[in-house]
């Protein structure tokens, strides 16, 4: 990486902080009105985490010159990412008790699937004859947990950090786009339309659709005002922000050397376990992977701008805002 690039990676990461920010402080607005409580104790513990490692990247930022690339970015990045995990799963709860006035759209969806020539009764029953592909796809839909700390440490150590850069931001603008889509477009999931109970599949394990039915259902009627982070499950239907993650995962550790066909073969399982193991439609999934893209496209468009208008030049151990890294990664 040169001087320029390190100096761009500083402003991206900053701007990253603008999309967190906001959800965050939405997330903390709708606390404070009462509308919703969070338990203290992962949550706080997460945050805790979370504000610890972003000190870390500010004081090794303060360094200026000496400042070093790695030592930087990735206690930085890891940092948005905890920031990104704590607040998705409580934000999609507010999202569901905003959308309580708007319809279910499970009909329009499963009639988009249909015109998708996609039988998702089919696929799940089909899944379900089958344990082994039931649990090969059960392990990838749970995947999407550690890539999000994963991605930033692995782009790190390869000196991929514009590519980090891009990656941050790209998912913090999926996942507020994704989460503004399902207020006014609210829905169960393809279980629920098809009428299919866990009696029905019993070796695909559906508990993610059912806790995500009562929690809708709860949330939208008002009895469900007090969040555990780790008891969260996730709202969001349309767009799939599982299959917006699994495209950002690929995406961002493609090009890196022996790591990069291996991330694109798990999440690409991913993808394919969202319709069964996750309830998704796939309008969902598709619309998940658009979602991403766009933000991809947006994340790489801000990066060139900020380049092209602010040109990149040698720091000065006075310029806090461009750090200049001790030494450049592979």
């Amino acid at each position: 990486m040169n001087d320029g690039e390190a100096a761009l990676c500083w402003r991206l990461f900053n701007v990253t902080w603008i999309p967190i920010g906001a959800m965050a402080a939405l997330v903390a607005v709708t606390v404070a009105s009462g509308r919703f409580t969070i338990g203290v104790g992962s949550f706080g513990v997460m945050a805790g985490v979370g504000a610890l490692l972003a000190v870390a990247a500010y004081r090794e930022a303060a360094r200026g010159e000496a400042a070093d690339q790695r030592r930087l970015f990735l206690p930085g990045a890891a940092a948005q990412a905890v920031f990104v995990t704590i607040i998705v799963g409580p934000l999609s709860y507010i999202a569901a008790a905003v959308g309580a006035g708007f319809p279910f759209q499970d009909h329009a969806l499963a009639a988009i699937d249909t015109v998708l020539h996609f039988d998702p009764r089919s696929a799940i029953l089909f899944v379900n004859e089958r344990p082994w592909l039931s649990t090969l796809l059960d392990f990838g839909y749970g995947m999407i947990k550690w890539p999000l700390l994963g991605v930033p440490i692995i782009l790190a150590m390869a000196g991929r950090l514009l590519r980090l850069q891009h990656y941050t931001l790209a998912l913090s603008l999926a996942l507020v786009v994704t989460i503004a889509i399902s207020v006014f477009a609210p829905a169960f999931g393809n279980y629920h339309e098809l009428g299919l109970a866990a009696a029905d599949v019993p070796r695909v394990d559906i508990h993610m659709v059912t806790g995500s039915e009562q929690d809708i259902v709860a949330v939208r009627n008002g009895s469900l005002r007090h969040l555990e982070l780790l008891a969260l499950v996730g709202l969001v239907t349309f767009p799939s922000f599982h299959a917006a993650s699994a495209f950002l995962f690929a995406w961002a550790l493609y090009p890196v050397r022996l790591v990069g066909p291996v991330a694109v073969a798990l999440n690409a399982l991913m993808i394919a376990s969202t319709p069964v193991i996750g309830g998704h439609y796939l309008i969902d999934v598709i619309a998940g992977m658009v979602v991403a893209a766009l933000s991809i496209l947006a994340a790489t468009r801000l990066s060139s701008l900020l380049s092209a208008r602010a040109p990149m030049r040698a720091a000065r151990p006075a310029d806090r805002d461009l750090p200049q890294p001790a030494s450049a990664g592979p």
